[in-house]
């Protein structure tokens, strides 16, 4: 019983672990642009990286005292363990970020394809791949899949107005009000998996118009928290 009971604990901790090292949030700007992805690593630290595979930004995120569904959209800086790569890394990985708190981060070298070099090929256990040429020319060098998440982006064949959007995250697919619908509301989301937006429109109230009418601004799908900005 003892053996069975140690085997649980080291299970939950390593699911855990892997858990911490997942995609956590997905951010978009004026509910039309992907901004960044997050990982959420040590509880609270965030790393964000842009949709074709780098660093931007890390820190904590803080929590409005005054309203809890409000979030300050600028990190705040993190006191951790933090290193570079010096100048016994590879070219392409010198400078960059090594150590976030618990977090490794590694880079593709100046002997990967085009499409990956510089670019972030691993945090902690969860790998990263980018498209190439083959997959579509469009998207090539956009982040293809995270460990076992995959992503897609919206290709000009498909909608020459939703070119380069964020198109589905896993199971989760995203959609937009087109070139069609109202100039106040077109690019914007429509639907995050069976979630649906509804915005205000130029025929309603002055002052409303492309304001948020229904949907929520921090939405959790599939284990991944959509936030819209």
């Amino acid at each position: 019983m003892k053996k069975i009971g140690v085997f649980i604990i080291n299970w939950l901790i390593l699911v855990s672990a892997a858990n911490a090292q997942q995609l956590s949030q997905v951010n978009f700007s004026n509910a039309t642009t992907l901004s960044y992805f997050t990982f959420i690593i040590d509880g609270n630290l965030h790393i964000r990286i842009s949709d074709d595979g780098r660093v931007m930004e890390w820190g904590t995120e803080q929590q409005s005292i005054r309203n809890s569904n409000y979030y300050s959209p600028q990190l705040q800086p993190y006191p951790g363990r933090l290193a570079y790569y010096g100048k016994e890394a590879d070219s392409m990985s010198v400078g960059k970020v090594k150590t976030i708190g618990s977090a490794e981060i590694s880079y593709y070298g100046k002997g990967e394809l085009p499409f990956r070099i510089g670019k972030i090929r691993s945090i902690n256990s969860q790998r990263f791949d980018y498209f190439t040429t083959a997959d579509n020319k469009a998207l090539t060098g956009k982040i293809k899949n995270m460990g076992f998440l995959s992503l897609d982006f919206y290709s000009s064949y498909e909608n020459e107005g939703f070119a380069g959007k964020l198109k589905s995250v896993g199971g989760t697919t995203i959609t937009y009000y087109s070139s069609f619908d109202d100039k106040l509301i077109k690019g914007k989301i429509k639907a995050i998996g069976s979630n649906s937006y509804n915005w205000y429109t130029s025929f309603d109230l002055p002052g409303y118009g492309g304001g948020l009418k229904s949907g929520l601004l921090r939405l959790s799908v599939n284990g991944v928290l959509f936030v819209v900005q």
